[in-house]
């Protein structure tokens, strides 16, 4: 047998098939099925997975901030490439918060930690500084084998979530943090997602409510379709430069009760897209609410070092829990989350980020570590680089003065073009724009007249979209529509980012100005 097999092999045939058996055949012939003398041709076998076959939650999933006009200015790029004609010359992509993307340069520090944890063989270099090789060493030797290579534990590594537990301490003033209550995560959005598949459960009125403000920032809509939550919205105040009103918090639950069971309250502070920081008595509000109506808080508080307003201040929900004293601190379940990839690191590319959970079941605890480890852990290199925002340089080592102009720099260059966005924005006529307090967006409101407004609908698009397909199409601006977002029935806006150098987003912005005074014309 084995001499027939040889010499099958010797004549560049294989047993089983009528021919030669050649190496290199193409993909084509490789997977079309052999046809037989005398057997009749077959058909060719249906997908399994089909549009209607897939996933419907899946289905259901949105995402504006790499949505439709997204792909349209891929499109429009490559068309620029191939040297068609466009009335521009580039794609502006103000659509989402990347801040190094649209020229922002890292923080020299965090990115010399970086270098030395991923080649060691630095750490000998005399170009590198004592302070930034300090804690390169202490990440790598929390890790296996000396390596960011290696697997970490599914809640981070140790070292660095004991870093992350003394920076929220200093943050709030002293409040304790357990590093046992810090899971390190891929970005802040892979924490959010963890706690709600855990959140969401029961059927029909008894399904999980999750309440969310409008706007909102689209992960949230998306998760709660991929997990067939129901979405519960409650209104930012826009006449009140979007402010939180708790009455309206609690119309939203009153409402809810009645189709579903409202257990989980979101909160994104800084807002995004609508950039407005939260009062402490509107926090001191919203966990009073929590407490009488059980609901479990997810503070999303990524752009906590970003706010610009002079009359504005950051105040984390774990403080301010903390400080209503035992019978809300003991009690109320909340989940707060930050990341590299906002505030002035702008290190979206790391997917680094972090969640501390308070108040949770001890057994739900075992739950949600278990939840962990089935994706092993979050990337290390991610988890280093969290490491370096929550433990900087210091005053008296060598990077510190360093560190410091560079972070000052980014974030008064940011609150410069936060006021340039607003000021701008308003000089348009129909583009109403709130101040920008705080994150990276401004949400300006337009006024639409209504042959606008029939000429969306006869092209089967909400009127913010084809605003905004307008004017990616017209001057190769990208931004989203406040429709990706959720807006109040009747209102009409769109999400751009204040990220461009200033004198590009100065031409941005004068180009949405010209825009907007031919589109009002055209549809007068």
């Amino acid at each position: 047998m084995q001499r027939a097999a040889a010499a099958w092999v010797r004549r560049g045939c294989c047993p089983g098939t009528r021919g030669p058996w050649r190496r290199g055949r193409s993909s084509a012939a490789a997977e079309a099925p052999a046809v037989l003398p005398g057997r009749p041709e077959r058909a060719p076998r249906e997908r399994i997975l089909t549009p209607e076959s897939m996933n419907p939650r899946v289905r259901a999933v949105e995402y504006a901030v790499r949505g439709p006009i997204v792909l349209k200015a891929g499109e429009i790029e490559l068309e620029l490439q191939r040297g068609i004609k466009k009335p521009f010359t580039e794609v502006i992509r103000a659509n989402i918060g990347d801040a190094q993307a649209m020229g922002q340069q890292p923080i020299t520090f965090l990115r010399q930690v970086m270098a030395l944890c991923t080649y060691p063989n630095l750490l000998d270099s005399p170009s590198f500084p004592e302070d930034a090789k300090k804690r390169a060493r202490r990440i790598l030797q929390a890790c296996g084998g000396n390596s960011l290579g290696s697997y970490s534990a599914s809640q981070g590594v140790n070292c660095i979530r004991e870093d992350v537990a003394a920076y929220i301490a200093r943050r709030d003033g002293g409040v304790p943090a357990d590093p046992d209550n810090i899971y390190l995560t891929t970005g802040a959005s892979d924490g959010i997602t963890t706690i709600l598949k855990i959140l969401v459960s029961g059927g029909g009125k008894s399904r999980t409510g999750v309440l969310i403000p409008i706007p909102q920032y689209p992960l949230y809509s998306a998760v709660l379709s991929e997990l067939g939550a129901v979405q519960v919205n409650y209104y930012l105040d826009e006449d009140n430069c979007w402010a939180l009103d708790v009455q309206e918090l609690r119309r939203a639950v009153r409402e809810a009760k009645e189709h579903c069971d409202p257990k989980v309250l979101c909160i994104i502070n800084p807002g995004n897209p609508t950039g407005q920081v939260q009062s402490r008595k509107c926090i001191e509000d919203v966990i009073h609410l929590a407490w009488e109506e059980k609901l479990f808080l997810l503070a999303d508080e990524v752009y906590q070092d970003n706010v610009y307003s002079a009359n504005c201040t950051f105040h984390s929900f774990k403080k301010v829990l903390w400080e209503l004293g035992p019978e809300y601190s003991s009690n109320v379940e909340l989940a707060s989350f930050h990341s590299t990839s906002k505030g002035y690191m702008g290190e979206c590319g790391y997917r680094g980020g972090y969640m501390e959970v308070v108040n949770l079941h001890p057994e739900i605890k075992g739950q949600l570590v278990k939840l962990l480890s089935v994706r092993l852990c979050p990337p290390v290199s991610g988890q280093a680089a969290m490491d370096i925002v929550v433990n900087p340089p210091r005053p008296g080592e060598e990077s510190f003065a360093q560190f410091v102009r560079e972070k000052e720099a980014v974030l008064s260059n940011l609150a410069e073009k936060a006021k340039l966005t607003e000021d701008l924005l308003n000089q348009v006529p129909g583009i109403r724009c709130n101040p920008l307090q705080g994150a990276m967006y401004a949400f300006p409101r337009l006024l639409l007249p209504p042959k606008a407004v029939e000429a969306a609908q006869a092209h089967g698009m909400a009127p913010d979209m084809f605003y905004c397909m307008r004017l990616l199409e017209e001057t190769g601006i990208c931004v989203v529509p406040g429709s990706g977002f959720g807006q109040r029935e009747g209102t009409y806006h769109f999400r751009i980012t204040i990220l461009p150098p200033v004198e590009k987003l100065k031409t941005v912005l004068q180009r949405v100005k010209d825009f907007h005074v031919q589109f009002l014309e055209e549809f007068a």
